[in-house]
């Protein structure tokens, strides 16, 4: 329990920069937090740490090329064509789809960017964490959209975008203010992603059941 709290103590908080390089436990908990937001909002991610960068803070590892006016610059059109696009029934299920190739693996470059001067294999592990923490974020969010796209209500895809613009937002200050408290959140945050993936699941199976053909029809 002590060992615990110690390393608890080491990330309060990981938004004070000032002391970098930061050690392997505040690494891999800003990791987890990047995977998690990037599986949620990406490019408001990517725009808002660039724009950390911009305001003269000092990013860890190789996340200071996110402040370059390009990055900036392009993250923050697609965070606005994201924006709208999450808000629109059934775009932000065909949204969803062609970001699973581009989340995930944005989840893990970002973890492994936070290496620095660490090790290798510590830049591997982080990868690994950022990308599969990235990965359920994802498949949980794009699964509960195709649940809420059974009902004929667009204002439910407003309801339920806006409040992950919310979620994201809310994380995201958490991680770098209050990163125990974070973890905390995150873990109850997968549980209810499983449940929602394994729901969203047994919808798409009945859907395609249904919907193939009997043998001997016509």
């Amino acid at each position: 329990m002590n060992e615990v709290g110690s390393a608890l103590q080491g990330l309060a908080p990981l938004g004070d920069w000032s002391g970098l390089p930061l050690d392997l436990p505040a690494l891999f908990a800003l990791a987890a937090g990047l995977g998690w937001a990037a599986g949620l909002r990406l490019y408001a991610l990517v725009f808002v740490l660039g724009l950390l960068g911009q305001f003269g803070v000092q990013l860890p590892g190789g996340l200071t090329v996110l402040s370059h006016p390009l990055v900036l610059g392009l993250s923050g059109v697609m965070l606005v064509v994201e924006f709208l696009a999450d808000k629109l029934p059934w775009l932000d299920s065909l949204w969803d789809g062609l970001h699973t190739f581009i989340r995930i693996p944005a989840g893990a470059a970002l973890a492994a960017a936070l290496a620095g001067g660490h090790s290798e294999a510590s830049a591997l592990a982080l990868a690994l964490l950022g990308g599969t923490v990235a990965a359920g974020t994802h498949f949980a969010k794009a699964g509960a959209r195709a649940l809420i796209n059974t009902s004929p209500e667009p204002a439910s895809n407003i309801a339920a975008s806006s409040a992950e613009d919310l979620l994201f937002a809310g994380g995201l200050w958490a991680l770098f203010a209050h990163p125990a408290v974070f973890l905390v959140g995150l873990a109850i945050f997968l549980v209810i992603a499983t449940l929602i993936i394994w729901m969203a699941w047994r919808l798409l199976s009945r859907l395609f059941k249904l919907r193939r053909p009997r043998p001997g029809g016509s």
